[in-house]
């Protein structure tokens, strides 16, 4: 418990030191998967947050390894990527602490990453398991509304959209968004050409993620 306290100290003076109210970053971890996929994706992301929900996040996503206690200095941590996930005891101890003090962690699957991540988590979080969001959790009722929760925006071999999470104490510490895509939806027009119907869905959801963890 006090180790707890201590980090939530760290939490609030790196949120007070900061130029921006928030800041954000993307996850490298190990085991040879592309932790580095959809490149645009979280700078446009944060772009859109800050024009339409008047946030003030560092426009410059971070990145930050998982066994790095420079963790604790965002609120917010994205991971992506295709194949395959490794964390040393050591790495998932630390990003277990990091999530019980306060911390939020959205993955996207971004084709792939699934059965791998499973395994991962189960280092994190012996004692709990991915739960399916119902599309009436306020994550998506936001700033924008998607009544029928997780929208699908790349088709990879005809599932639906899945959204699970990790709660403690029943705030949700960890999305997993799954057969939806959200990260190629953010990523500059020309990368995927997706219609700009579909972009905006997934830049939408985003900025659901984003508003219900800083407003948590």
């Amino acid at each position: 418990m006090k180790q707890l306290v201590i980090i939530l100290l760290i939490f609030n003076f790196y949120l007070a030191e900061s130029s921006y109210a928030q800041e954000i970053a993307t996850l490298k971890y190990g085991g040879g998967g592309d932790w580095y996929a959809n490149p645009t994706g979280l700078p446009n992301l944060i772009k859109f947050c800050n024009q339409q929900l008047r946030t003030t996040i560092d426009p410059k996503p971070q990145t930050v390894e998982v066994g790095s206690s420079n963790i604790f200095q965002y609120p917010f941590i994205h991971m992506t990527g295709h194949g395959n996930i490794f964390f040393s005891e050591e790495e998932a101890e630390n990003l277990r602490t990091y999530l019980l003090a306060g911390g939020f962690l959205h993955i996207d699957d971004n084709y792939g990453m699934e059965p791998y991540l499973r395994k991962e988590l189960a280092k994190v979080f012996p004692d709990r398991e991915l739960t399916e969001l119902g599309a009436d959790h306020p994550i998506f009722s936001q700033q924008f509304q998607f009544p029928k929760g997780l929208p699908k925006i790349h088709e990879h071999d005809g599932k639906r959209p899945q959204a699970f999470g990790i709660f403690e104490q029943n705030r949700l510490i960890l999305l997993f968004t799954f057969e939806s895509d959200l990260g190629d939806g953010w990523e500059d027009p020309e990368v995927h050409n997706d219609p700009q119907d579909v972009r905006l869905k997934a830049l939408q959801m985003g900025a659901n993620i984003i508003s219900y963890v800083f407003k948590s």
